[in-house]
């Protein structure tokens, strides 16, 4: 069943400049139009805007979105190149994550400390997590 550029935008939760600048930049295939020039999306453009989604919400840059989809248009010759790809947006995203247990943990730390200073009136740091962190 196709669906218009608004039923997308509100099954997916996002605006429909951002499913445009999608199909501007190449991140989904050009989709069609009906005869009156609605934007007229099949269950294959829907696929498409799924994966952009999906990539982008993980952090991967729209550049990289953007060969992904250019590698699919290219057909089954490009699975190992695709294959790549993934390996490199995986790569970034677990350095995000590891980015981000980091700054969790300085913030539970601190969390600790300042539940620490309410019982006992004093504040006192006893750690530090790397040469530039400033504890505040």
């Amino acid at each position: 069943m196709d669906m218009t550029i608004r039923e997308v935008c509100e099954k997916y939760h996002i605006s429909p400049d951002t499913l445009r600048y999608y199909e501007r930049v190449g991140a989904i295939p050009t989709v069609n139009r009906t005869k009156s020039g609605i934007r007229d999306y099949t269950e294959q453009d829907i696929g498409c805007v799924e994966n952009a989604i999906c990539m982008r919400n993980a952090g991967v840059p729209v550049e990289m979105v953007v060969e992904y989809a250019r590698l699919c248009q290219q057909g089954d010759g490009t699975f190992s190149a695709r294959r790549d790809l993934l390996k490199e947006a995986r790569a970034g995203i677990v350095k995000q994550i590891e980015k981000c247990r980091k700054e969790l943990e300085r913030l539970d730390y601190k969390i600790e400390r300042y539940e620490t200073a309410v019982e006992t009136g004093e504040l006192v740091w006893d750690r530090t997590f790397s040469a530039d962190a400033r504890e505040q």
